[in-house]
């Protein structure tokens, strides 16, 4: 976890991309392989943008299950390659982010093999909840005061509001983190349904941005993170692709690379202080979710670089 300076006040960088597969996603898969071991299975079927893919190729290689994978044709070929490098069979799959869930369901009742998606599994977020436990520890046994990270279908929100909501039952911090969620303009059915009060998500339509990891038009899990959110007396955002790149570039300035969909909270800090959704003295942890390394093409493209 690293101290920046950010405008007149200070966050806390909490830099995910350095476990395992270089994602958040490690905490869950983690957990959730234990348990599918544990239960005998050796063979499981998952679709994914691709962090999740490629954090469930590394730890089924780890432990000796088969992966079938299915992915969007458009997903970042960096983390594709960390699939298949770990053995998994990689399935593209033409169309919008849902047209792989699809395809993996299928697959899963056509072939054999157990569908265990990272936004279904429960064990997965209980392993997310990890990252809430470890900031505890780093912060000196006390909750932040906010907790800002990007949100598409909620791994990493609803596992620190989970893990949060643990130790405040156990009475080991006084008071919850209020939890800030960012997404995508191009895809904001969450930010919407916080906007207009709504207990699910808001139809959208969906349409490309440099944060592929949350472009998801239909969380399957949205009513619990919705009310997560409402619960810690947070709140849901957008913000556009210019604002992302912009944070970006100011995170390289600092000596950090992350993925381009990690940059959305940072993204979102100005306009969260403006409204007062976070104060100047709060003390604010930023979830940066992968390492740059994860849309390296993408990243390559941006910079006129090969």
């Amino acid at each position: 976890m690293l101290e920046s300076a950010w405008g007149s006040s200070s966050v806390l960088l909490k830099l995910e991309g350095s476990l395992p597969s270089g994602s958040f996603k490690d905490r869950g898969t983690a957990v959730l392989f234990g348990s599918l071991v544990e239960n005998g299975i050796t063979r499981v079927v998952e679709d994914s943008s691709g962090n999740a893919g490629a954090s469930f190729a590394a730890y089924a290689a780890a432990c000796g299950v088969e992966l079938d994978l299915f992915v969007p044709a458009s997903a970042s070929p960096a983390k594709l390659l960390q699939a298949r490098a770990h053995g998994a069979r990689v399935h593209l799959v033409e169309g919008p982010r849902r047209a792989a869930t699809e395809a993996a369901v299928a697959a899963a009742a056509r072939d054999g093999g157990l569908y265990a998606s990272h936004q279904w599994q429960p064990a997965f977020n209980l392993g997310t909840q990890t990252f809430a436990f470890e900031l505890w520890e780093q912060l000196g046994r006390r909750a932040p005061d906010v907790v800002v990270c990007p949100v598409g279908a909620g791994g990493m929100l609803l596992g620190a509001d989970l893990g949060f909501r643990a130790l405040y039952e156990a009475g080991l911090v006084e008071r919850r983190p209020r939890i800030i969620g960012v997404q995508s303009t191009a895809c904001a059915p969450l930010a919407r349904a916080i906007a207009e009060g709504s207990e699910k998500a808001v139809a959208v339509d969906g349409a490309p941005s440099i944060a592929e990891g949350v472009l998801l038009t239909s969380p399957p899990r949205a009513a619990e993170i919705l009310a997560a959110v409402r619960g810690s007396k947070g709140t849901i955002v957008a913000t556009d692709d210019h604002a992302v790149w912009t944070a970006h570039e100011a995170l390289r300035d600092r000596g950090v690379l992350v993925e381009l969909t990690s940059a959305l909270p940072v993204a979102a800090l100005a306009a969260l202080h403006a409204s007062g959704e976070i104060a100047s003295d709060d003390t604010v942890v930023i979830a940066l979710t992968g390492h740059g390394l994860k849309s390296a093409g993408q990243l390559a493209d941006r910079l006129g670089v090969v």
